[in-house]
């Protein structure tokens, strides 16, 4: 059923003009100046693509954009699911396969974390290298049909080495600092408390989030080349927690925006795909 869905919903993109894409972006929590950056574009909402779940969050948009930064064809996704929506992994991921059909074989994430390493601040970008995953579920369970990829996946670099150095590289050259760490997938949608804060960076932990993890896992499985950078929205030191809401949290990573997005932009532009 799965795989039938998958198939459905690819062909009706490509009737609808999306047909070569070789770049997938994935934006998160208050990040989608990218869409602005992106020419030709055709823009379809997620109501009106069949099998897709809808963003239920309200200050993810839900739209599909198809267009191009430099000479590379690009789907971007203007919105993500979550579990804590009460999706699936399976919905969850959903997009990420019919990327695949579509032929991206580059993907772009972007999430707002808390930042668990004290050394980050606010504002920061932090390009992950490594996650944890304490979600309570994985998009893999159940699918034993070889055509959905590999079954054991091997996550020894689920984070390929040589987009993220692209990534460093075009940072170093805009000035931006762009740190490095390692994000902790949680299941949300409630914040953590002090106790959970300090058990999370016991783990090696330097960001915590709510998403991110299954798209990449799944990604790693059809063989889509993978990185991620995090905006940190919030300092996460249980010796000096002070209350945060998500209307700040969005207000902190609509101020990176710009900065993550011009990064991925001269990123992306540059590499010869097409």
């Amino acid at each position: 059923m799965l795989f039938e869905q998958i198939n459905e919903t690819a062909d009706f993109l490509r009737s609808k003009g999306i047909t070569s894409p070789t770049v997938g972006i994935v934006m998160g929590t208050g990040l989608g100046a990218m869409a602005d950056k992106m020419e030709n574009q055709l823009v379809i909402t997620y109501t009106h693509i069949p099998n897709f779940p809808e963003a239920t969050v309200e200050f993810h948009k839900g739209n599909l954009i198809y267009g191009t930064i430099g000479k590379v064809n690009v789907i971007a996704m203007q919105g993500r699911f979550h579990y804590y929506e009460g999706y699936s992994m399976q919905q969850i991921t959903f997009p990420v396969r019919v990327m695949k059909a579509l032929g991206v074989s580059n993907l772009f994430l972007s999430n707002a974390a808390g930042g668990l390493n004290l050394q980050y601040k606010k504002g920061d970008l932090v390009l992950i290298e490594d996650h944890l995953n304490f979600l309570p579920d994985n998009p893999l369970r159940g699918l034993k049909d070889p055509q959905f990829g590999e079954r054991f996946v091997d996550m020894s670099q689920p984070y390929n080495s040589g987009l993220n150095k692209k990534i460093l590289s075009i940072a170093a050259a805009q000035n931006a600092n762009m740190r490095r760490g390692t994000y902790a997938a949680v299941m949300g949608p409630n914040l953590e408390t002090k106790a959970e804060y300090r058990w999370l960076r016991s783990t090696g932990a330097d960001l915590v989030g709510m998403s991110t993890v299954p798209e990449v896992i799944v990604a790693n499985q059809v063989g889509i080349k993978c990185a991620a950078i995090s905006v940190v929205t919030d300092e996460c030191n249980p010796e000096n927690l002070q209350p945060v809401n998500i209307a700040e949290i969005i207000a902190v990573a609509g101020v990176a925006d710009e900065k993550l997005s011009s990064i991925l932009f001269e990123t992306i532009a540059s590499m010869e795909l097409i």
